[in-house]
């Protein structure tokens, strides 16, 4: 299967996985947006929460880096500088989620 390809097919599937996530974020943003720090603590403590907060992130730095690399691609004309920032791009990709995480997963009460 051509690079492309392989791409676009996980943009469509990570865009469809976005859609219930980011619904199930703006509903949960929005009903803990009024409430005291210790009721937003716990409601991150909540492990379904942490859970799919994580794989909210997650999907969305894999889905925003997919699509910034195809700026890359039709906007960077020297290879080598657009070699350099595909690999800063997919490696922030993965460090800033997992850094997000660690600190989500470190919450408790």
């Amino acid at each position: 299967m051509i690079n492309a390809t392989k791409k676009w097919i996980f943009l469509k599937i990570s865009s469809i996985i976005l859609i219930p996530l980011m619904m199930w974020f703006i509903i949960n943003f929005v009903s803990i947006y009024d409430q005291s720090h210790t009721e937003v603590l716990a409601f991150f403590s909540n492990q379904p929460a942490k859970f799919l907060l994580s794989l909210f992130l997650i999907m969305a730095f894999f889905h925003s880096a997919l699509t910034i690399s195809e700026i890359f691609e039709d906007y960077i004309h020297v290879e080598k500088i657009k070699i350099v920032a595909n690999k800063l791009l997919y490696f922030l990709a993965i460090i800033i989620p997992l850094i997000t995480i660690t600190v989500l997963f470190k919450f408790s009460l």
